[in-house]
């Protein structure tokens, strides 16, 4: 089992990474916080003194703009692969009332900023729904359904995968080493060196193997997806540990 398009998508553009948007026929492209709501639709957190709140400017008698949101993944660690980039596009108009409050209060489950206690003053409320998908990886890019992409969810281990992986590095090295040989089924002497796990997602783990320059990666599947990080620490030797020292991640 790994991630669909769909779901890879929606975990690069679910707001725990940078973001530019582009638009057609105006200068940028621009910086922009933003986060997806339960459905997927992206919500832009703009500055009300900005050159981004001034491009989302509709035209005469219009009242939404097309953008473009492109998210790049950054791999969590050295030599681990990235995930690629998203593009997602849309018609983007300003919120407000009732709707801008709501939409808040989707903003903040994912990025609980203060700026939003500032929204309609400093900032503004932008959102869209996605009507154009496109995953770009290794070269090749990918259309995927807009239907698929607002079923799918976020990893919800994405957003501490980086912090999962020191963790890792920093606990028992050689209980690790010894679950990654038995679930690769390795035997002997490694002289290339430990497998080492570059990549954590719901589905398993990515680990290494090799020496530098001619490494090669094995995804490892977990039992069923997990729901929780939480749930890594029963499935991980290394991150287990009394209930009462583990953190909440």
């Amino acid at each position: 089992m790994r991630p669909s398009p769909a779901e890879i998508v929606r975990t690069l553009v679910a707001g725990r990474l940078p973001g530019l948007v582009h638009l057609a026929h105006r200068p940028g492209p621009h910086h922009a916080r933003h986060v997806t709501d339960p459905d997927g639709r992206v919500l832009l957190l703009v500055p009300v003194a900005s050159h981004l709140a001034a491009a989302l400017q509709p035209v005469a008698g219009g009242n939404d703009v097309a953008v473009v949101l492109d998210v790049l993944d950054l791999p969590p660690a050295a030599g681990a692969p990235a995930l690629g980039r998203a593009w997602v596009s849309g018609w983007a108009a300003e919120l407000s009332g009732d709707e801008a409050r709501h939409a808040a209060v989707d903003f903040a489950a994912v990025d609980p900023t203060g700026d939003l206690l500032d929204l309609g003053t400093r900032f503004r409320l932008y959102r869209f729904e996605v009507v154009e998908v496109r995953w770009e990886r290794a070269g090749a890019v990918q259309r995927v359904d807009p239907g698929e992409y607002a079923e799918a969810e976020p990893d919800p281990v994405h957003p501490v995968e980086a912090r999962l992986l020191a963790d890792l590095a920093e606990r028992d090295a050689s209980q690790l080493t010894e679950y990654l040989r038995r679930q690769l089924g390795l035997t002997g002497q490694t002289p290339d060196g430990p497998p080492r796990v570059v990549r954590i997602d719901r589905y398993g783990l990515v680990v290494s193997l090799g020496r530098s320059g001619a490494r090669r990666r094995v995804r490892l599947a977990f039992p069923c997806p997990v729901a929780d990080p939480d749930e890594l620490a029963g499935l991980l030797p290394s991150l287990r540990r009394p209930a009462e020292a583990r953190p909440r991640y």
